[in-house]
This record gives C-alpha cells, structure tokens and sequence, in this order.
C-alpha cells in the first residue's frame, strides 16, 4: 500500500526552545514553504518490500521477532540506508526525500505554537505505558490520535532521520526561509523520541543526532516530498 501523506502548509513558526538543550537555542521564526509528511513513519512492510526489489543490507537485527510487526516503523536503519530507500521510491513515483529539520519540527507542531508536545504541555494520554519507558519493541504507527496536520507517532516511538547535518550551534545563523542545516558535518540530525528510553516521546524542540552509518535499533525515518 503506498504511503499517506499530508500537507503541511507554508507559513512561519518558531523554531527551537530556550528551555531544553543548548542547541535548541536561540528561539528564532523560520518560513516552511508548503510541502508533504508521511502521515506515518515507514514501516517495516513497506521497507520489506524495498529489501526484496534490491539487493540492499538489511537493517539491523532485522530478524529479531521484537521488530516484525510490518505495522510497527522500521527500526535499525542507518541515514544511509534511509537515503536508499527514498531513491528507490522515487524512480517510480514522485520523489520522495528525508525532511529537513525545519519541516519536520513545523510538521509536529501541527500549527499549534508554544507547545512542548504536538498536542500540549505533556505527554498524550495514548502512549503506551503512560510514555514510560522502555517497552517492549515499537509500537505500530497508526496508535494514538494524530496531530493538526494529521500526522500520526509524530515526536515518539523512533528517533526519525532528517535531511540535515547537525550544528550545536546552526540556529544563531540559520536563515529565516526554509533552512537547509549547515553545508557539512559529522552526524545527521533527528527528531522525535524512543520506545527504549525512559521517556518514549520527545519535545518538538528537541534535537538529537547520530553518525549517518550507524544502525540503532530506536531510529527509523518519515517521507517528505516537495510540491
């Protein structure tokens, strides 16, 4: 089945915390032009597939039983791999791509500013646990309610690949219209929580990063596409 997605409509927000994690900081308004999310996180049957039309690694622990619900996102794959997964796509279908930072931190927000979650100051009821962690393995992609722009999981679950090296300091230089993340680097950055931490979703302003080869059993990766 082909992937949902939504669209986030162009506008300004503001981007960043000044409560959270240095490289939150400074709050600053950036201008999205309007482009579409995956309504949900790629999930291990939709990568399934990529595995079987190419001869691509695997992603770790791919056979551990934790991470076979196909309902459940794709864990263990690398940016790389991530990249992969949207070239192939693309050949066949309109392109698709990895968020920048920016999109995807307007696209959790669901229009709603000032909020610390996608839906308010706490963690939603819905999350399993209460979003205690850890639990088990992945939940599948479709629980809970979505957000304003329709986006299910969004900021929990899995840390989500974006397009963007990471700077601890990019947001005092960052342009105010569609940032792009610094030219070069050493990690990519990430959004969103994890099943296995102690809290299983992440503020929409918090940011995470990871060497683009590694392979974590907490990161999997949403669609973008331009319109």
């Amino acid at each position: 089945m082909p992937d949902e997605f939504v669209i986030v409509p162009a506008g300004w927000f503001l981007m960043g915390s000044e409560g959270g994690q240095a490289d939150e900081a400074p709050v600053h308004r950036v201008w999205v032009d309007a482009f579409e999310m995956g309504r949900c996180a790629v999930t291990r049957g939709q990568y399934a597939r990529f595995l079987a039309a190419t001869a691509h690694e695997a992603p770790r622990e791919w056979d551990n039983t934790l991470f076979g619900d196909p309902d459940a996102p794709v864990v263990g794959v690398s940016w790389h791999d991530a990249v992969a997964y949207c070239a192939w796509r693309s050949t066949t279908e309109r392109a698709v791509r990895l968020p920048t930072e920016a999109e995807w931190e307007r696209a959790a927000r669901g229009g709603r500013e000032g909020l610390a979650y996608p839906d308010g100051d706490e963690p939603p009821a819905w999350l399993p646990a209460g979003g205690r962690g850890p639990v088990a393995a992945p939940w599948p992609v479709r629980l809970g309610d979505p957000n304003g722009f329709g986006l299910y999981g969004i900021g929990a679950n899995v840390h989500e690949w974006c397009a963007d090296w990471h700077a601890s300091d990019y947001y005092a230089i960052s342009p105010d219209r569609n940032p792009q993340g610094p030219a070069s680097g050493a990690r990519r950055a990430s959004r969103g929580g994890s099943w296995r931490h102690a809290v299983t979703i992440s503020r929409t302003a918090a940011r995470s990063r990871l060497d683009p080869s590694f392979r974590y059993t907490d990161y999997g990766f949403r669609l973008a596409r331009s319109l």
